[in-house]
């Protein structure tokens, strides 16, 4: 008995190190809209053969004002795909840092260049820069100084690394004689010595697993459709467990996701391969091999999830439709020009978990049609309009082959539609407007699922938000008190918390504060709140700071 409590306490901490890795990984992944969209505009109208084709030469070809604008943009644009290992290693710093953070930031920054500078010194010294010495691609270009192709590995084995020293050491004290240099300042310190010798262990490791990441990269791109359909079920299926933004980001970022030559240049991970074409004049046609990782979210995002909200609208009381209809439209909508889907996901997950796995299925065939149907688009963070305009329509249809996305939307959209109705009718879920006359009509939480498994309902008390720090108050008395919180942060729609004692986290009582769900594993606790959780966030952090005081 007691070995199985053990193995479950470790299986829940390792799950738990996953979601703070998955919610440290967010920070440097919300620079990528920003950044895709400054340099999609900027390449869009910057491009010799766009500027031809709708006659825009004279007004915003070389050497006017617009096309010095929109020149900047793209570089501005390119500079953060360019440096994103260094911004993984800061970001990854800042979100698996318990305490000062913003030495654990400025720690990883200092660790990254002495890392690089290190393995720069040991190829010089070696003689491995010279050309042939070493198998292509693997010398890279990182933020000036030539060092191993680690990409953002590199700045995840910086960041995590950091983060651990800076949560052993910030509150470390030294001998009197050297008592300044304890505390903090001793962060730094440990993290250049420490990230010198990986360094130097990094100079002789790397390019075996280097040499092992290509080989898998190789493996996924010869296993075709059949691959590609099991990466975008798997994508998706990990999404209620948080986990989804730790599988993606090696195809995205990393030689997992394939290699490619562009203007003289070796670049590895799918989203790169994407962006740096997308910013190169010479590009004819985007790279399939590459979009086959992201061009697969458009139809069951833009077109399939509404055809499902559809469905569970025309399957509501009539009593209770024009409730149902507010919510589900706003989630369709939602869905289909952003891309984030876990307000409409999350409503049948909870109510009928076999119509989440449909879904999965869907999601992954969807991938796998975009790859059979050449489609080239790629995206920044979700698969919205937003980003089909962008990287799709923006681009012309012959680089893209963008057409093909509504074609399959428009299938998806019925599929998704006559599916889910039929399933709904048919075993009588109780989706949104379908509930007893008593019942609340909303979109349906995990703290629902959980308190019906119990056999009670849960509390739906009024939001409290009419005094100062209402809401915030609510938040932390459900998460047991600021003494209980060992870690907080957040991603896209998440608050992400680490607990010391999970027994005292109230689902009900999250509800109360608006939390269209919550998630635990663990002591890893997620409540999601939608896309105003970096509010929320900060609001609640402002508050425990208050109470501090």
């Amino acid at each position: 008995m007691t070995d199985a409590l053990t193995k479950e306490k470790k299986g829940s901490g390792f799950f738990s190190v996953l979601q703070r890795v998955g919610r440290a990984f967010m920070l440097p992944i919300a620079l990528l809209p920003i950044a895709g969209l400054l340099l999609g505009i900027g390449s869009s109208l910057t491009n010799a053969a766009m500027l031809e084709t709708y006659n825009l030469t004279g007004i915003m070809g070389p050497g006017t004002v617009l096309y010095s604008v929109f020149s900047v943009l793209a570089s501005v644009g390119t500079v953060i795909f360019d440096n994103l290992p260094l911004l993984f290693a800061m970001g990854v710093a800042l979100g698996m840092a318990e305490q000062e953070k913003a030495t654990a930031t400025l720690s990883a920054a200092i660790a990254f260049f002495v890392m690089h500078k290190t393995i720069n010194a040991l190829l010089t010294i070696s003689g491995m820069l010279k050309e042939g010495a070493l198998q292509e691609g693997s010398i890279a270009n990182v933020v000036g100084i030539q060092s191993l192709q680690m990409g953002v590995f590199g700045g995840i084995i910086v960041g995590l690394g950091v983060a651990a020293l800076n949560n052993r050491f910030y509150k470390i004290r030294l001998p009197n004689v050297i008592s300044f240099f304890g505390g903090t300042r001793f962060v730094p310190i440990i993290s250049t010595t420490v990230y010198l010798l990986v360094g130097v262990v990094m100079f002789f490791v790397w390019p075996y697993i280097q040499t092992g990441i290509y080989a898998l990269g190789d493996l996924v791109l010869r296993s075709g459709y059949a691959g590609t359909l099991i990466y975008g079920f798997i994508e998706r299926i990990l999404i209620p467990f948080g986990l989804h933004h730790v599988f993606y980001l090696p195809f995205w970022q990393t030689g997992v996701g394939g290699s490619a030559m562009i203007d003289g240049t070796m670049i590895y991970g799918a989203q790169n391969i994407f962006f740096a074409e997308l910013a190169s004049p010479n590009t004819v046609k985007f790279s399939v091999e590459a979009c086959r990782f992201m061009s697969g979210k458009f139809p069951f995002m833009i077109f399939g999830l509404p055809g499902a909200a559809l469905a569970m609208y025309t399957c509501a009381k009539s009593t209770k439709k024009k409730v149902a209809g507010g919510l589900l439209l706003s989630a369709a909508l939602t869905s289909m020009l952003t891309g984030i889907t876990e307000p409409i996901e999350f409503t049948f997950l909870f109510v009928a978990p076999i119509l989440y796995v449909i879904h999965s299925v869907l999601a992954g065939l969807s991938y796998m049609l975009m790859h059979v149907l050449n489609v080239g688009v790629g995206m920044t963070f979700s698969g919205g309009l937003i980003d089909l305009f962008l990287f799709g329509v923006l681009q012309g249809n012959e680089k893209t082959n963008w057409v093909m996305i509504p074609l399959v939307g428009a299938i998806y959209f019925v599929i998704y539609f006559f599916l889910f109705r039929f399933l709904i009718r048919r075993k009588n879920y109780a989706t949104p407007g379908r509930e007893e006359d008593t019942e609340e009509t909303k979109l349906y939480t995990r703290a629902d699922y959980n308190a019906k498994k119990e056999g009670r309902s849960a509390e739906t008390a009024p939001q409290s938000g009419s005094e100062p720090h209402g809401t915030s108050a609510l938040i932390l008395e459900g998460l047991g008190g600021k003494e209980n919180i060992a870690g907080l942060d957040c991603c896209a729609t998440r608050l992400r918390v680490t607990v010391k004692d999970p027994e005292r986290v109230s689902d009900a009582m999250l509800r109360q504060s608006g939390a269209a769900g919550v998630i635990r594993k663990g002591t890893g606790v997620q409540v999601v709140y939608g896309p105003q959780v970096a509010v929320i966030k900060s609001e609640l952090e402002d508050y425990i700071r208050l109470l501090e005081e």
